[in-house]
């Protein structure tokens, strides 16, 4: 079977192509670095099967970072190259085409984002420009389908490029090339242009971005809340409670399989957050409480990703990120744990050194809870008003900007200068949008239901096997002692290692007063990370990088529990 490799810049439309060559759903977003591993499909190829591979983003075939390693390693492994060119972009990625023509493997040129250029003005021979690298080039407009279909039928056509030139003069070359293929007319900036300069510029930039998050969360909030009480509450409340109670008739309204499937019932009713079984609490906090601020965390961030902010976020925060070892790129991945620490983690192959990996997982794992957790901690400390989420929240970025510059002096290794491509501001596709949404909160059930089933199924378990109560006892010096929490809460501390959003929820029925809900909510968000994030953690840091950043997590989270609970 054939193996076609996609390769280009980061950022050119790979991943749209590649979903369209094989139809696998992949997120792509305006920003490079979205493609960190690399993906499998199949598709036809004359008649028969072909394998193809959409391949990390590169700028050349020196690698910079563990995803451009990836792009390299893979390079020569196989028999035909789609190189993937932003046609408004030619000359920089040009770098990339004729590096891959030196390989000597079959390639055919698709000349992305053929409608962009033309919009601003860059008009590209393509025929002379295959004329002169050797190879088929194909204008293609990747989000919209248009020129897939061509692309496909030059996929036979494809050879090895017959250009040939010195290494010392390749940049000499790619000059001459584009000299003679592109022309540019002239136009006036466009009001999304005139914007773009604006998000980059400190002075025009910080309050832009600081209205961007004001709006952010105050739509998530909206969204969310809207979701929860309009559609979410109504539906258990009217309709899935009377079908409950008559279940828990049924069963006796008490004993070991009642307690399993409905819980306890709560003055002779049923509780969604405190009766903690399976039909009930397991249904109700991924559903009613999590999956409404998920929805609009993740149409708000796909939004940001599809139009070009986030990397113009990262330059208005590179000299912040900076005095904690890191460069703006680094953000990233920490808004992308806000929705889950998995692709958050990573992504943080981006980062082109040790040190910045380590710095930004082990911050990511410790203040950034995700979005499923969130809800929980405004669903349950956003009762007693907003100045629990403020002391909350505040907390967790205290400590990300604390324990961040400690790392930065104690960690060894370089912090290099950000080096990121800035796209222009796009409008999002609404289809592309829609696509990503789906996968997002599709991806979102699937994992989250069956954890927090089975973290509710622990739950009764361990209470009914009496090792919750053995438990606290052995740890009744930290809990109470330092934590100022009940012995009952380890309960929620074990459970947090599978599901954070449980375990949040599990601080509702211990009668909790106002100080302890708010160091309860840091510790769980700071300690351990759930099992699929230290899964990834283990794969992107190492073992020995991981436990260092798990006894970090451990020390940081009994300090700043401990601190909190002295001055609360």
């Amino acid at each position: 079977m054939k193996k076609i490799l996609l390769m280009g810049n980061p950022n050119v439309g790979k991943s749209v192509i590649f979903s369209r060559l094989t139809g696998v759903r992949v997120i792509a977003s305006n920003y490079p670095g979205t493609t960190v591993g690399y993906t499998r499909g199949t598709m036809k190829l004359s008649g028969e099967k072909a394998e193809v591979v959409d391949v990390p983003g590169t700028y050349s075939l020196n690698p910079t970072c563990k995803a451009e390693e990836v792009a390299v390693e893979m390079c020569g492994d196989g028999d035909l190259v789609i190189n993937v060119v932003d046609a408004t972009n030619l000359e920089r990625n040009l770098n990339l085409t004729l590096q891959l023509l030196k390989k000597d493997v079959p390639m055919v040129v698709a000349l992305n984002m053929w409608d962009e250029a033309k919009h601003i003005g860059v008009t590209i021979d393509e025929n002379k420009l295959e004329h002169l690298l050797g190879v088929p080039v194909v204008p293609t407009v990747a989000v919209t389908g248009e020129g897939i279909k061509d692309l496909v039928q030059q996929l036979p056509q494809a050879r090895p490029g017959r250009l040939t030139y010195d290494d010392e003069e390749r940049w000499h070359e790619i000059g001459r090339i584009v000299e003679q293929v592109q022309q540019v007319t002239h136009r006036h900036h466009t009001f999304l242009e005139r914007l773009g300069d604006a998000s980059i510029n400190p002075i025009s930039g910080i309050p832009i971005a600081l209205v961007a998050l004001g709006v952010t969360f105050s739509i998530i909030r909206f969204l969310g809340e809207g979701l929860i009480g309009y559609i979410f509450e109504p539906i258990f409340e009217n309709m899935w409670a009377p079908l409950m109670m008559k279940l828990s008739a049924i069963l006796g309204s008490g004993g070991f399989l009642h307690d399993i499937l409905i819980g306890k019932l709560v003055a002779g009713e049923i509780d969604f957050v405190e009766s903690m079984g399976l039909l009930t609490t397991g249904l109700f906090v991924p559903l009613a409480m999590v999956l409404p601020y998920v929805f609009a965390f993740y149409l708000i961030l796909s939004f940001l990703e599809d139009s070009g902010y986030l990397p113009r976020l990262a330059i208005l925060v590179d000299n912040i990120m900076h005095r904690i070892g890191l460069h703006g790129l680094a953000i990233i991945p920490m808004l992308l744990g806000l929705g889950c620490n998995v692709p958050g983690a990573m992504s943080t192959r981006i980062l082109e050194t040790r040190k910045e990996r380590f710095i930004s997982t082990t911050l990511m794992a410790i203040c950034v809870p995700c979005a499923a957790q969130l809800a929980m901690i405004v669903g349950l400390v956003g009762r007693a008003g907003v100045r629990g989420l403020i002391q909350v929240f505040g907390t967790l970025a205290l400590v990300w900007i604390t324990l961040g510059y400690l790392l930065n002096r104690l960690i060894r290794g370089e912090s290099p200068e950000i080096f990121v491509e800035i796209p222009p501001y796009r409008l999002p596709y609404l289809a592309g949008l829609s696509k990503k949404m789906w996968m997002r909160v599709s991806r979102f059930l699937r994992e989250a239901i069956p954890f927090v089933i089975l973290g509710v199924l622990i739950v009764n378990v361990l209470y009914t096997l009496k090792v919750i109560d053995f438990v606290g006892k052995i740890t009744a010096p930290v809990i109470t002692g330092i934590l100022g929490l009940p012995r009952e809460a380890v309960a929620a501390l074990m459970v947090g290692f599978l599901r954070k959003d449980v375990a949040v929820g599990m601080l509702s029925p211990l009668g909790l007063d106002f100080n302890q809900l708010v160091v309860a909510s840091v510790v769980l968000a700071m300690y351990f990370p759930c099992v699929a994030t230290f899964v990834v953690m283990a794969k992107e840091l190492g073992l020995r990088d991981m436990v260092l950043s798990m006894m970090i997590m451990i020390a940081a989270t009994l300090v700043v529990g401990g601190v909190l609970n002295w001055l609360l």
